[in-house]
């Protein structure tokens, strides 16, 4: 049986009716399974391609910033659409400062990584000044000072931030040093740490093998960085029957 979304005027409430209008009751039961650390009733069932259309249409509201700062929200997939509505902003300040407030409500994976704002690394200053935030992200720290009760999402992001911003051009070895060194028991920290490597991996194979050659991942990590890797289309498969034989 469908909800029914709350009734009112605000842009919150039309944002809500719109993603009930779009709900698939089918997908809600699958998807509810992939996102376990909430709770199944917060989860209307709605599409990515259907969330982007609603960002789209309400993003540019004169009235959005109601939406934006009446945190935490009720449901998981105001906080997708909020997701994709930051990644849209194209004021860098702006953009960190709207990311900052919502960090401390992100409290599941897929909200985490459908946070990818485009300008916080579409210009080589960008880069430069979010590896500053980036820094304090992977520590589980905000830029703002602010703390956050679990930090959980926000070193996922700021992993996800460097990962995604950082492996190419613009990329240290040292930031492989840096996630490397990150030990924390939250699986989707170490799952993220993971992916992290198995990018690495693929966009700089060279100077990330001898972090796998070494071990410098706690086990679980390493195997998981492994796997991720094998599983990559940008791997050869000279260099996939090599890292096989590095499991533990």
């Amino acid at each position: 049986m469908k909800r029914l979304p709350a009734k009112g005027s605000s842009v919150e409430c039309r944002i809500q009716e719109a993603l009930f209008h779009a709900q698939d009751l089918k997908f809600k039961a699958f998807h509810s399974r992939l996102i376990p650390t909430i709770p199944a009733d917060t989860v209307i069932g709605v599409r990515t391609p259907e969330l982007r259309r609603i960002a789209k249409e309400f993003g540019s509201n004169p009235d959005i910033k109601n939406f934006l700062e009446k945190l935490p929200h009720k449901y998981y997939d105001e906080n997708q659409v909020h997701s994709f509505i930051l990644s849209g902003i194209k004021n860098f300040d702006e953009c960190v400062e709207q990311v900052e407030k919502f960090l401390p409500y992100v409290d599941n994976w897929a909200t985490c990584d459908q946070l990818r704002p485009k300008v916080l690394g579409n210009t080589a200053e960008h880069r430069e000044r979010l590896l500053k935030s980036v820094k304090f992200w992977m520590q589980g720290k905000l830029v703002s000072g602010k703390r956050v009760q679990d930090d959980t999402y926000v070193v996922r992001f700021g992993i996800e931030m460097l990962m995604t911003y950082f492996l190419d051009k613009d990329f240290d070895p040292a930031y492989l040093k840096k996630v490397a060194a990150i030990r924390r028991e939250d699986y989707y920290v170490k799952m993220m740490v993971a992916w992290y490597f198995a990018t690495a991996l693929a966009k700089q194979y060279e100077t990330t093998l001898p972090f796998i050659q070494g071990r410098k991942l706690e086990p679980w990590t390493h195997n998981k960085a492994i796997q991720k890797a094998i599983e990559s289309y940008r791997i050869t498969p000279e260099q996939k029957t090599y890292l096989k034989t590095l499991k533990v």
